[in-house]
């Protein structure tokens, strides 16, 4: 026996056609009041920018800009200008007005303090130009690091400034560049990116200067933060960053003007070290010497005891190390207090030396300021 049709209860209805008129643009604002999650995504409620932000790429080179040889394995830097970089990524004017310039056109392994005082001065000015809303910066992979984390010392900024390279150059079937190319612009002409630190922008991953390593010798995913994790993501549909941006940096260093920077040198720490290499070192004319020590930031008697030597004569000791995560706090293994090193927290011995130039550069020379600088404490 058929039963009788019962109408659905009107609170279902309701909740129904509640549900079902949700539109895009109501998810993406629900999606923006998540915490610790800020996002730029595109939505088919929002009409089309009448006006694209005009982003400024600076080269200087890399296997970005490379060309890949008839091997298939290898390939050689910088043969290729801005102009060709744009040229073979036409999704780039969906992002952006782009506007090119070169800096330089080298691999960065021949990357050096001129270039890098070069390159800050033409972005600090760039800063001051209210046409141009962001600055991507395309480099080699291999001191792209230091690169960053020196012009993250040295600019105050507003503006999103943002590095970007390849790990495989093109001409491979599988090249990386385009992609990574088209995302950093991606990022540089998001109005999320504002307001943060330099950064590095490859394989889907957006990383900051401070804390972002290459960590592979050819993987595409070879840029990781691996004691802090990327501060966001960039795909086809969005940018999104994990965490609000930060206010500026209080401490930033006058851009040196005269090259090359006061000499440090890394030496690095091995079984059966002698104290030759922190001798010679010396010897040339270092003003301070970074350790890559073993474990937390040790090293062998003989090699301390020249480093304390050194210490007493003026020359600026700091204590990394030559594994690739962890901190190297104050006073642990070696009593850094009687021996007058400075411990480098965080930092790599590459991004150690950096910043101990730029404190040399600007005349400090106190060990109590200059352990501050690398605790990042004002």
């Amino acid at each position: 026996m058929l039963r009788p049709f019962t109408p659905l209860p009107k609170i279902t209805l309701i909740g129904t056609l509640a549900y079902l008129c949700l539109s895009p643009l109501t998810v993406s604002g629900f999606s923006k009041t998540l915490p610790h999650s800020t996002t730029t995504m595109a939505s088919p409620m929002q009409p089309a920018e009448k006006n694209k932000p005009m982003i400024l790429i600076l080269t200087t080179g890399g296997t970005i800009a490379g060309q890949a040889s008839g091997n298939g394995i290898g390939y050689t830097a910088a043969k290729q200008d801005g102009n060709h970089l744009v040229s073979a990524v036409p999704a780039l004017q969906n992002e952006a007005e782009i506007k090119v310039e070169s800096v330089s056109q080298i691999g960065s392994q021949d990357m050096s303090d001129a270039i890098l005082s070069k390159l800050a001065k033409h972005i600090q000015k760039v800063e001051q130009d209210p046409t141009i809303k962001g600055i991507v910066i395309t480099h080699g992979t291999d001191t792209m690091e230091e690169t960053a984390f020196f012009l993250n010392n040295v600019i105050r900024h507003e503006k999103p400034i943002v590095m970007v390279g390849a790990m495989r150059a093109p001409g491979y079937v599988s090249a990386d560049g385009p992609a990574n190319l088209l995302q950093a612009v991606k990022v540089a002409a998001s109005p999320a990116a504002m307001h943060r630190p330099v950064m590095i922008v490859m394989n889907d991953t957006i990383l900051d200067a401070h804390s972002a390593q290459k960590m592979n010798t050819t993987s595409v995913q070879t840029f990781q933060s691996p004691n802090s994790g990327p501060i966001g993501i960039v795909n086809e549909a969005q940018v999104r960053f994990f965490h609000p941006a930060q206010p500026a940096m209080n401490r930033i260093f006058a851009i040196p003007t005269t090259t090359p920077f006061p000499r440090v040198d890394i030496i690095y720490s091995h079984v059966q070290m002698d104290a030759a290499p922190i001798e010679d070192a010396v010897k040339r004319g270092a003003k301070g010497i970074i350790l890559a020590g073993v474990g937390n930031g040790n090293t062998s008697s003989e090699a301390l005891n020249a480093l304390k030597k050194a210490a007493n004569n003026g020359v600026i000791i700091v204590r990394a190390s030559r594994v690739a995560t962890g901190f190297v706090d104050r006073n642990v293994e070696v009593d850094d207090d009687k021996n007058h090193f400075i411990a480098a927290e965080d930092l790599n011995p590459q991004k150690a030396r950096i910043l101990l130039q730029l404190l040399l550069n600007n005349k400090e020379t106190n060990l109590i300021h200059i352990q501050k600088a690398f605790s990042k404490i004002d």
